[in-house]
């Protein structure tokens, strides 16, 4: 199996709502074709976890191998928009409501969250920087970026910037 871990290079994933199956297009390095492989999805129900179901498929033995690059966000957001559908919602609704609660409000103090919501919140995080990166070998990279932030306004002195032999 170590020999297969690369022969499979995703390209896209996506989802059939009848039956409930996720499909993936790969391609096989070892044999330079393009394929199609479909996953069907069993025990889901609308009132099962996402993100629980889309770990269990990732880990599965026998799909291992081909969904090695397909992140976990990508597929928790398929096994979010079949739990829409079984719901009663429209893809589009699915699709809104999902992007709702992947999006991280600047505003929200995370310190009131409780853990399974902090990791949620963390693991979006992580996906954007990760995304957002920029990575030496990418053609737009600079080494050292020097920045100058316009002074519209005087700046307000604290205690802070005081040295410590002197006194307030």
């Amino acid at each position: 199996m170590a020999g297969t871990a690369m022969a499979y290079v995703a390209k896209k994933c996506g989802i059939i709502f009848q039956p409930p199956s996720i499909v993936l297009i790969y391609r096989d390095v070892s044999k330079d074709k393009t394929r199609q492989r479909i996953m069907p999805v069993r025990n889901f129900s609308r009132f099962s976890d996402c993100s629980m179901a889309a770990e269990q498929l990732k880990n599965n033995a026998r799909h291992k191998a081909y969904l090695e690059g397909v992140s976990l966000w990508q597929l928790q957001k398929l096994y979010s928009l079949l739990k829409g559908h079984l719901g009663g919602e429209s893809l589009t609704q699915s699709l809104e409501k999902f992007r709702q609660e992947e999006t991280i409000d600047p505003e929200e103090d995370m310190n009131k969250l409780d853990d399974k919501e902090l990791a949620k919140r963390k693991s979006i995080m992580d996906e954007l920087f990760e995304k957002n990166r920029k990575k030496k070998d990418d053609p737009d990279f600079i080494y050292d970026i020097e920045v100058e932030f316009p002074q519209e306004e005087q700046l307000e002195s604290c205690g802070w910037d005081v040295e410590s032999g002197e006194e307030i």
